[in-house]
Protein backbone atom coordinates (compact mmCIF):
# COMPACT_ATOMS: atom_id res chain seq x y z
CA UNK A 1 0.00 0.00 0.00
CA UNK A 2 1.17 3.53 -0.70
CA UNK A 3 0.80 4.44 3.01
CA UNK A 4 2.67 2.10 5.30
CA UNK A 5 1.08 3.13 8.59
CA UNK A 6 -1.62 5.30 10.11
CA UNK A 7 1.00 7.94 10.91
CA UNK A 8 2.33 7.84 7.36
CA UNK A 9 -1.25 8.40 6.15
CA UNK A 10 -1.94 11.27 8.55
CA UNK A 11 1.29 13.04 7.59
CA UNK A 12 0.94 12.58 3.83
CA UNK A 13 0.78 15.96 2.05
CA UNK A 14 -1.16 14.33 -0.78
CA UNK A 15 -3.78 11.74 0.14
CA UNK A 16 -4.98 9.51 -2.69
CA UNK A 17 -7.81 7.05 -2.06
CA UNK A 18 -9.90 4.72 -4.20
CA UNK A 19 -13.19 3.45 -2.77
CA UNK A 20 -14.86 0.23 -3.90
CA UNK A 21 -18.01 -1.47 -2.63
CA UNK A 22 -21.51 -2.54 -3.50
CA UNK A 23 -24.08 0.13 -4.27
CA UNK A 24 -25.44 2.19 -1.40
CA UNK A 25 -22.58 1.73 1.06
CA UNK A 26 -21.22 5.27 1.01
CA UNK A 27 -18.71 5.64 -1.85
CA UNK A 28 -20.43 8.63 -3.38
CA UNK A 29 -21.44 10.02 0.02
CA UNK A 30 -17.81 10.17 1.15
CA UNK A 31 -16.55 11.42 -2.20
CA UNK A 32 -19.12 14.21 -2.38
CA UNK A 33 -18.49 15.25 1.21
CA UNK A 34 -14.74 15.47 0.62
CA UNK A 35 -15.19 17.31 -2.68
CA UNK A 36 -17.50 19.84 -1.06
CA UNK A 37 -14.81 20.55 1.53
CA UNK A 38 -12.71 22.11 -1.22
CA UNK A 39 -9.48 20.13 -0.81
CA UNK A 40 -10.30 16.88 -2.61
CA UNK A 41 -10.66 16.17 -6.32
CA UNK A 42 -13.52 13.72 -6.94
CA UNK A 43 -13.00 11.31 -9.84
CA UNK A 44 -16.14 9.28 -10.61
CA UNK A 45 -15.50 6.18 -12.71
CA UNK A 46 -19.15 5.88 -13.78
CA UNK A 47 -19.30 9.53 -14.81
CA UNK A 48 -16.12 9.10 -16.86
CA UNK A 49 -17.62 6.04 -18.58
CA UNK A 50 -20.88 7.82 -19.33
CA UNK A 51 -19.23 10.92 -20.77
CA UNK A 52 -15.83 10.07 -22.25
CA UNK A 53 -16.34 6.47 -23.35
CA UNK A 54 -20.04 5.79 -23.85
CA UNK A 55 -21.55 9.25 -24.21
CA UNK A 56 -22.01 8.99 -27.96
CA UNK A 57 -23.56 5.51 -27.77
CA UNK A 58 -25.95 6.63 -25.01
CA UNK A 59 -27.03 9.70 -26.99
CA UNK A 60 -27.40 7.69 -30.21
CA UNK A 61 -29.61 5.19 -28.41
CA UNK A 62 -31.93 8.02 -27.35
CA UNK A 63 -31.90 9.41 -30.91
CA UNK A 64 -32.76 5.96 -32.27
CA UNK A 65 -35.87 5.92 -30.13
CA UNK A 66 -36.73 9.48 -31.15
CA UNK A 67 -36.37 8.57 -34.82
CA UNK A 68 -39.37 6.25 -34.43
CA UNK A 69 -41.55 9.34 -33.96
CA UNK A 70 -42.12 11.08 -37.33
CA UNK A 71 -42.30 14.55 -35.81
CA UNK A 72 -38.99 14.12 -33.94
CA UNK A 73 -37.35 12.32 -36.86
CA UNK A 74 -37.84 15.31 -39.16
CA UNK A 75 -36.43 17.68 -36.55
CA UNK A 76 -33.40 15.47 -35.90
CA UNK A 77 -32.61 15.03 -39.59
CA UNK A 78 -32.66 18.78 -40.09
CA UNK A 79 -30.54 19.38 -36.97
CA UNK A 80 -33.39 21.44 -35.53
CA UNK A 81 -33.26 19.75 -32.13
CA UNK A 82 -30.50 18.35 -29.98
CA UNK A 83 -30.68 15.13 -27.97
CA UNK A 84 -27.94 14.43 -25.45
CA UNK A 85 -27.28 12.67 -22.19
CA UNK A 86 -27.58 14.71 -19.00
CA UNK A 87 -25.59 12.24 -16.95
CA UNK A 88 -24.21 13.48 -13.61
CA UNK A 89 -22.34 12.16 -10.58
CA UNK A 90 -25.68 11.63 -8.85
CA UNK A 91 -27.81 10.52 -11.82
CA UNK A 92 -26.51 7.67 -13.96
CA UNK A 93 -29.87 6.69 -15.46
CA UNK A 94 -28.85 7.44 -19.06
CA UNK A 95 -26.08 4.85 -18.84
CA UNK A 96 -28.27 2.35 -16.99
CA UNK A 97 -30.98 2.72 -19.64
CA UNK A 98 -28.47 2.14 -22.40
CA UNK A 99 -27.17 -1.08 -20.84
CA UNK A 100 -30.72 -2.42 -20.87
CA UNK A 101 -32.05 -5.85 -19.96
CA UNK A 102 -32.23 -9.05 -22.00
CA UNK A 103 -35.50 -10.66 -22.98
CA UNK A 104 -38.85 -10.07 -24.61
CA UNK A 105 -38.67 -7.00 -26.91
CA UNK A 106 -42.37 -6.32 -26.29
CA UNK A 107 -41.46 -5.75 -22.63
CA UNK A 108 -38.49 -3.55 -23.42
CA UNK A 109 -35.94 -6.37 -23.57
CA UNK A 110 -32.90 -6.59 -25.83
CA UNK A 111 -31.94 -9.65 -27.81
CA UNK A 112 -29.03 -11.51 -26.26
CA UNK A 113 -26.50 -10.50 -28.92
CA UNK A 114 -27.24 -6.77 -28.53
CA UNK A 115 -27.39 -7.02 -24.74
CA UNK A 116 -23.99 -8.71 -24.49
CA UNK A 117 -22.52 -6.30 -27.05
CA UNK A 118 -23.43 -3.43 -24.73
CA UNK A 119 -22.09 -5.36 -21.75
CA UNK A 120 -18.77 -5.82 -23.55
CA UNK A 121 -18.76 -2.14 -24.45
CA UNK A 122 -19.25 -1.20 -20.81
CA UNK A 123 -16.48 -3.54 -19.65
CA UNK A 124 -13.98 -2.01 -22.08
CA UNK A 125 -15.09 1.47 -21.02
CA UNK A 126 -14.78 0.76 -17.31
CA UNK A 127 -11.34 -0.79 -17.67
CA UNK A 128 -10.21 2.28 -19.63
CA UNK A 129 -11.74 4.65 -17.05
CA UNK A 130 -9.99 2.79 -14.22
CA UNK A 131 -6.66 3.12 -16.01
CA UNK A 132 -7.38 6.85 -16.40
CA UNK A 133 -7.10 7.25 -12.62
CA UNK A 134 -3.41 8.20 -12.79
CA UNK A 135 -4.14 10.79 -15.47
CA UNK A 136 -6.75 12.43 -13.24
CA UNK A 137 -4.44 12.36 -10.23
CA UNK A 138 -1.99 14.39 -12.33
CA UNK A 139 -4.74 16.73 -13.54
CA UNK A 140 -6.01 17.23 -10.00
CA UNK A 141 -2.61 18.43 -8.79
CA UNK A 142 -1.04 20.06 -11.85
CA UNK A 143 -4.10 21.72 -13.36
CA UNK A 144 -6.59 22.22 -10.53
CA UNK A 145 -4.10 22.29 -7.63
CA UNK A 146 -6.09 20.02 -5.33
CA UNK A 147 -3.90 18.49 -2.61
CA UNK A 148 -5.98 15.32 -2.27
CA UNK A 149 -7.73 12.84 -4.57
CA UNK A 150 -10.70 10.49 -4.14
CA UNK A 151 -11.74 7.91 -6.75
CA UNK A 152 -15.36 6.73 -6.59
CA UNK A 153 -15.59 3.42 -8.46
CA UNK A 154 -18.59 1.53 -9.80
CA UNK A 155 -19.78 -1.66 -8.16
CA UNK A 156 -18.61 -3.76 -11.11
CA UNK A 157 -14.88 -3.08 -10.64
CA UNK A 158 -14.51 -6.54 -9.07
CA UNK A 159 -15.81 -8.18 -12.26
CA UNK A 160 -12.78 -7.19 -14.35
CA UNK A 161 -9.90 -8.04 -12.01
CA UNK A 162 -8.27 -11.14 -10.57
CA UNK A 163 -7.33 -9.93 -7.10
CA UNK A 164 -5.44 -13.16 -6.41
CA UNK A 165 -3.06 -12.51 -9.30
CA UNK A 166 -0.16 -10.37 -8.03
CA UNK A 167 0.37 -9.16 -11.60
CA UNK A 168 -3.22 -8.23 -12.40
CA UNK A 169 -2.83 -5.13 -14.63
CA UNK A 170 -5.75 -3.15 -13.21
CA UNK A 171 -4.98 -3.85 -9.56
CA UNK A 172 -1.26 -3.25 -10.03
CA UNK A 173 -1.95 0.10 -11.69
CA UNK A 174 -4.50 1.31 -9.14
CA UNK A 175 -2.65 0.11 -6.03
CA UNK A 176 0.54 1.86 -7.16
CA UNK A 177 -1.27 5.21 -7.24
CA UNK A 178 -4.02 5.03 -4.61
CA UNK A 179 -4.91 3.52 -1.27
CA UNK A 180 -7.63 1.00 -2.13
CA UNK A 181 -10.41 0.93 0.46
CA UNK A 182 -13.31 -1.53 0.57
CA UNK A 183 -16.48 -0.40 2.33
CA UNK A 184 -17.84 -3.64 3.70
CA UNK A 185 -21.57 -4.03 4.19
CA UNK A 186 -23.63 -6.25 6.44
CA UNK A 187 -26.01 -9.10 5.73
CA UNK A 188 -28.85 -6.75 6.63
CA UNK A 189 -27.66 -4.26 4.03
CA UNK A 190 -27.45 -6.99 1.39
CA UNK A 191 -31.04 -7.98 2.16
CA UNK A 192 -32.09 -4.34 1.88
CA UNK A 193 -30.32 -4.00 -1.48
CA UNK A 194 -32.19 -7.04 -2.77
CA UNK A 195 -35.49 -5.62 -1.49
CA UNK A 196 -34.87 -2.24 -3.15
CA UNK A 197 -33.74 -3.86 -6.38
CA UNK A 198 -36.80 -6.09 -6.46
CA UNK A 199 -38.96 -2.97 -6.18
CA UNK A 200 -37.09 -1.11 -8.94
CA UNK A 201 -34.82 -3.42 -10.99
CA UNK A 202 -31.99 -1.60 -12.77
CA UNK A 203 -29.52 -2.78 -15.41
CA UNK A 204 -26.09 -3.84 -14.20
CA UNK A 205 -22.81 -4.97 -15.72
CA UNK A 206 -21.54 -8.49 -15.10
CA UNK A 207 -18.53 -10.67 -15.71
CA UNK A 208 -19.35 -12.32 -19.08
CA UNK A 209 -18.69 -15.87 -17.85
CA UNK A 210 -20.96 -15.39 -14.84
CA UNK A 211 -23.60 -13.68 -16.98
CA UNK A 212 -23.78 -16.43 -19.61
CA UNK A 213 -23.94 -19.15 -16.97
CA UNK A 214 -26.69 -17.30 -15.10
CA UNK A 215 -28.67 -16.75 -18.31
CA UNK A 216 -28.50 -20.43 -19.29
CA UNK A 217 -29.54 -21.57 -15.81
CA UNK A 218 -32.49 -19.16 -15.85
CA UNK A 219 -33.69 -20.37 -19.27
CA UNK A 220 -33.47 -24.01 -18.18
CA UNK A 221 -34.99 -23.52 -14.73
CA UNK A 222 -38.01 -21.61 -16.02
CA UNK A 223 -38.28 -23.41 -19.37
CA UNK A 224 -38.56 -20.16 -21.29
CA UNK A 225 -37.30 -19.10 -24.72
CA UNK A 226 -34.81 -16.20 -24.79
CA UNK A 227 -37.24 -13.88 -26.60
CA UNK A 228 -40.00 -14.63 -24.08
CA UNK A 229 -38.01 -13.80 -20.93
CA UNK A 230 -39.49 -11.07 -18.76
CA UNK A 231 -36.51 -8.65 -18.61
CA UNK A 232 -37.27 -7.41 -15.10
CA UNK A 233 -37.84 -10.92 -13.81
CA UNK A 234 -34.46 -12.08 -15.09
CA UNK A 235 -32.43 -9.25 -13.62
CA UNK A 236 -34.28 -9.56 -10.30
CA UNK A 237 -33.48 -13.27 -10.26
CA UNK A 238 -29.85 -12.64 -11.20
CA UNK A 239 -29.26 -9.79 -8.75
CA UNK A 240 -28.98 -11.80 -5.52
CA UNK A 241 -26.69 -14.25 -7.30
CA UNK A 242 -24.56 -11.34 -8.50
CA UNK A 243 -24.15 -9.99 -4.96
CA UNK A 244 -23.04 -13.40 -3.69
CA UNK A 245 -20.69 -13.69 -6.68
CA UNK A 246 -19.12 -10.29 -5.96
CA UNK A 247 -18.62 -10.52 -2.21
CA UNK A 248 -15.55 -12.81 -2.22
CA UNK A 249 -14.06 -10.76 -5.05
CA UNK A 250 -14.30 -7.57 -3.00
CA UNK A 251 -12.83 -9.42 -0.04
CA UNK A 252 -9.83 -10.59 -2.06
CA UNK A 253 -9.26 -7.06 -3.38
CA UNK A 254 -9.18 -5.71 0.17
CA UNK A 255 -7.10 -8.56 1.60
CA UNK A 256 -4.45 -8.53 -1.13
CA UNK A 257 -4.36 -4.92 -2.26
CA UNK A 258 -5.86 -2.58 0.30
CA UNK A 259 -7.84 -2.36 3.50
CA UNK A 260 -11.38 -2.62 4.84
CA UNK A 261 -13.67 -0.15 6.59
CA UNK A 262 -17.23 -0.92 7.66
CA UNK A 263 -20.39 0.78 6.41
CA UNK A 264 -21.56 1.58 9.95
CA UNK A 265 -18.33 3.48 10.59
CA UNK A 266 -18.60 5.26 7.23
CA UNK A 267 -22.07 6.46 8.18
CA UNK A 268 -20.58 8.28 11.19
CA UNK A 269 -18.11 10.32 9.13
CA UNK A 270 -19.17 13.96 8.82
CA UNK A 271 -16.08 15.78 7.56
CA UNK A 272 -12.54 15.42 6.23
CA UNK A 273 -11.06 14.98 9.71
CA UNK A 274 -13.46 12.12 10.38
CA UNK A 275 -12.52 10.48 7.07
CA UNK A 276 -8.81 10.76 7.82
CA UNK A 277 -9.36 9.07 11.18
CA UNK A 278 -11.53 6.37 9.62
CA UNK A 279 -8.68 5.37 7.31
CA UNK A 280 -6.03 5.77 9.99
CA UNK A 281 -7.91 3.35 12.24
CA UNK A 282 -7.85 0.72 9.48
CA UNK A 283 -4.10 1.05 8.86
CA UNK A 284 -1.46 -0.58 11.07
Amino acid sequence: MIYSSSQDWRNAPQKRVLLFAMSGLGKTYLSTMLRDGGQWFHYSIDYRIGTRYMGEAIADNAKREAMKVPFLRDLLRSNSIYIGSNISFDDLKPMSSYLGKPGNPEQGGLNWAEYTRRQDQFQASEVAALHDTGHFIDRATDLYQYPHFICDTGGSICEWVDANDPHDPIMTDLASKTLMVWIKGTEEHTAELIRRFDKEPKPMSYDPVFLLKTWKVYLAEFSVAPDKVDPDDFIRWAFAKALAHRQPRYQAMADNWGLTVHMNDVAQVRDEAGFVELIAAALP
